[in-house]
């Protein structure tokens, strides 16, 4: 056989493989089941592709982390089923089984009736968060929950997750056509915190003691961040270093003004090179 048949040949068998995994393909991506719509939000590790991330039957608010005092969260509602030429109806309601949060203090009443558009596989619920003093307390919910239309089913009242491929964590079973927020403003010490207390309740090391407080005057008046406490590679100690120096700067400017900056235990608040001894729950007394 001549060199030419030969190649000819391989051309029309490569040809024949591309157009029937193209076939195949079609096959795969037909859809015969309900047309309806679910909850489609994930989240996972931060360090791997969001396409990877598991779907989710909740979403964490923290209020700490995202700095504002008030939020729009986006919440992802896909379909199942063909794409259609034309909108089609689906509700949203807040589901009281699952919500501890108050309306017009907690959260700003959502609208019930959406569409997803013509053309479209998907649509964005915008749910607007407000961050309440009791958030800082304890936490709050708030659940949604899909209603069908003439248009619309619910795709997934029992939701079977494909295991998350990032490893993550997966919730099993879940009904998709529910998603619960779940809202706080709870402050922790962050990863990287450069303080300690002593013996006695002495506050000790660059940053002292933690409190809700103290980071408080840290954001409002050195331009950071909660998450800039997150790792050493925004932390580092060379900027922990600055931020203990520029702080005692202005406590020190404060106190000298007659207008101390103090812990909600009346200590004098305690950052750096600051030339005054504290000791938690022990209040500042002025002197003469």
């Amino acid at each position: 056989m001549k060199y030419c048949d030969m190649k000819r040949i391989l051309m029309y068998l490569l040809l024949f493989q591309a157009a029937a995994f193209m076939s195949c393909e079609k096959e795969l991506m037909d859809y015969e089941g309900r047309e309806g719509v679910y909850f489609a939000m994930q989240h996972g590790d931060s360090n791997r592709s969001p396409e990877s991330w598991p779907y989710q039957p909740y979403s964490n608010i923290d209020f700490v982390r995202i700095g504002l005092d008030e939020v729009e969260i986006p919440i992802k509602i896909a379909i199942t089923g063909p794409v259609k030429e034309y909108d089609r109806v689906f509700y949203v309601d807040v589901n009281p089984d699952s919500t501890t949060v108050v309306l017009n203090q907690h959260y700003e009443a959502i609208a019930r009736e959406w569409v997803i558009p013509a053309g479209a596989i998907s649509t964005t619920v915008n749910v607007h968060l407000m961050r309440a003093a009791d958030l800082e307390d304890e936490p709050k919910t708030l659940g949604l929950r899909l209603t069908g239309s003439d248009d619309l089913a619910l795709s997934f009242p029992e939701w079977d997750a494909i295991p998350s491929l990032d490893g993550g964590a997966t919730v099993e079973e879940f009904d998709a056509s529910l998603h619960t927020l779940r809202i706080n403003d709870i402050m922790v010490e962050p990863e990287i915190w450069r303080g300690s207390i002593q013996s006695g309740n002495r506050e000790s090391g660059l940053f002292g003691a933690f409190t809700r407080k103290k980071m408080e005057f840290l954001i409002d008046n050195l331009g950071l961040t909660y998450e800039d406490f997150a790792s050493e590679e925004t932390m580092p100690l060379a900027r922990s270093l600055l931020i203990g120096s520029d702080a005692s700067t202005i406590l020190i400017e404060r106190y000298n003004a007659g207008n101390p900056i103090l812990e909600d235990d009346g200590r004098l608040m305690f950052i750096g090179s600051v030339p005054w001894t504290s000791y938690i729950g022990v209040p500042w007394v002025p002197g003469p």
